[in-house]
C-alpha cells in the first residue's frame, strides 16, 4: 500500500510499537505485541492514543481494516486492565458481560509505591474518547456504550461532595476503586470529564445520560476556569485541545483556551523553556503540546509546535526514515503521542464528520 507522504512518519513511529499488517491479504491474524511500559504489555494511556491513531490511519488511507486492528486493540486492552493483574478475574464490580464496570487499572509495571498501578481519571477519559471515536468510525454503537457505562462507573469515585456547590476530586484511585491513593485534583481532570462525558452523551442521543456527572464538571470548571493558570507542557496541550470541542459555544471553552496560550506565550517566548537541553525534557508531555496547537488555529503557536517536533526528530529520539534509530530505546508512549502530533486526525472535533 502507498502510505501518504505526510503519513510516513506516523506510521513508522505506530509501527515499532504495534507491528501491525499495512494490507490484509486474507485473514487478518493479528495480536497486540506487549510493549515494554506497560503491565503484562498495556499500558491505557499508550493504547488509547494507539486507539485513536489506527482510525487516522483508517481515515488518510481509506484502509478499513485499520478499524479492525482498533477493534482488537480495545478488546485486548479490556481483557488485560480490565482485570486484577494476576488476569484471574474481572475488576469487582464488572463481568464478561460489562467488562468496564470496575474501570480499567493504568497498567503500571509495580502494584503498589508512588508510581505504583491503580486508575487515573485522565487515562480514563481518554480511553472514553477512543471508544466513542470508534463508535463513529465504524457506526457500532456499543463502542459509546462501553464508553458510558465505564463513564457510570468510575464517576462516583472520582468525584466527591457532588451535592455541594463545589465538587472535588482525586487524581488517582485504587485498582478496585475502594481508595484514593493521591489526594488533590489534577489540573485537566474535571476539564477532560466535562468535555468528554458531553461528547458521550450527544453520541448516545440521550441528554439525561451522564447528565448529573456533567453537571457535576460543570461546577468545578465553572470554578477552575476562572483562574486556570499552568506551566506544564502536557497539561496546557491536553486542555487546549479539550477546550476547541466547545470554544465556540461557551465562555468557559473560550476562557479556558486563552489561559492556555497566554501560559504558552510565557513558557516559549518569555522563559525559553524550548531552550533546554533535550534530556531535561520529556518528549510526550512535549508532544501533548503539539496536540493542543494543532486545534488550536492561533497562528502564533504554530511555530512551537514545529520546533517540538523537529528537536525529538534531530536528537534521533523519534523515528523518521533518513535515521537509523535504536528503536529499543523508544519509550511507546512518546511514539504514539508523536504519531499523534503529526497527524492529531481522530482527536479533532471535526475529523469524522
Amino acid at each position: 500500500m502507498d502510505i501518504p507522504e505526510h503519513m510516513r512518519n506516523f506510521v513508522t513511529a505506530m509501527q515499532q510499537v504495534y507491528l501491525f499488517p499495512m494490507t490484509l491479504d486474507g485473514e487478518l491474524d493479528w495480536k497486540p505485541p506487549p510493549m515494554k511500559d506497560g503491565h503484562r504489555g498495556r499500558h491505557l494511556w499508550t493504547d488509547a492514543f494507539g486507539v485513536l491513531n489506527f482510525i487516522t490511519l483508517f481515515k488518510e488511507t481509506s484502509q478499513p481494516h485499520f478499524l479492525v486492528l482498533a477493534a482488537i486493540l480495545v478488546e485486548t486492552v479490556h481483557d488485560v486492565l480490565g482485570r486484577t493483574r494476576d488476569l484471574s478475574a474481572r475488576l469487582p464490580g464488572a463481568s464478561d458481560m460489562s467488562p468496564l464496570a470496575g474501570g480499567l487499572r493504568i497498567g503500571k509495571t509495580e502494584a503498589f509505591g508512588s508510581d505504583g498501578d491503580g486508575q487515573y481519571h485522565h487515562y480514563l477519559t481518554l480511553w472514553m474518547l477512543a471508544l466513542n471515536r470508534l463508535c463513529v468510525a465504524t457506526g457500532e454503537r456499543s463502542y459509546n456504550d462501553q464508553a458510558v457505562v465505564l463513564a457510570q462507573a468510575i464517576h462516583p469515585a472520582f468525584v466527591y461532595q457532588r451535592d455541594s456547590a463545589h465538587p472535588s476530586m482525586v487524581w488517582k484511585m485504587s485498582m478496585d476503586l475502594s481508595h484514593p491513593l493521591g489526594r488533590g485534583e489534577g489540573n485537566m481532570d474535571p476539564i477532560n470529564g466535562l468535555v468528554i462525558f458531553k461528547i458521550l452523551q450527544k453520541t448516545n442521543g440521550d441528554m439525561n445520560v451522564l447528565r448529573d456527572e456533567i453537571m457535576d464538571y460543570q461546577r468545578i470548571v465553572d470554578q477552575k476556569g476562572k483562574a486556570y493558570a499552568s506551566s506544564d507542557t502536557l497539561d496546557l496541550g491536553m486542555v487546549l485541545w479539550a477546550a476547541h470541542w466547545h470554544a465556540n459555544e461557551y465562555d468557559w471553552a473560550s476562557d479556558l483556551a486563552n489561559a492556555v496560550v497566554r501560559d504558552m506565550r510565557i513558557l516559549y517566548h518569555e522563559t525559553h523553556y524550548l531552550d533546554m537541553p533535550i534530556d531535561q525534557r520529556l518528549a510526550f508531555r512535549e508532544f501533548g503540546t503539539c496536540l493542543g496547537i494543532n486545534s488550536h488555529p492561533t497562528h502564533e503557536l504554530r511555530p512551537v509546535r514545529d520546533d517540538i517536533i523537529v528537536a525529538w526528530e534531530t536528537a534521533g529520539r523519534v523515528p523518521v526514515p533518513i535515521k537509523n534509530v535504536d528503536m529499543e530505546s523508544l519509550e511507546p508512549i512518546d511514539l504514539v503521542m508523536y504519531a499523534a502530533a503529526l497527524c492529531s486526525g481522530a482527536f479533532e472535533r471535526d475529523y469524522l464528520n
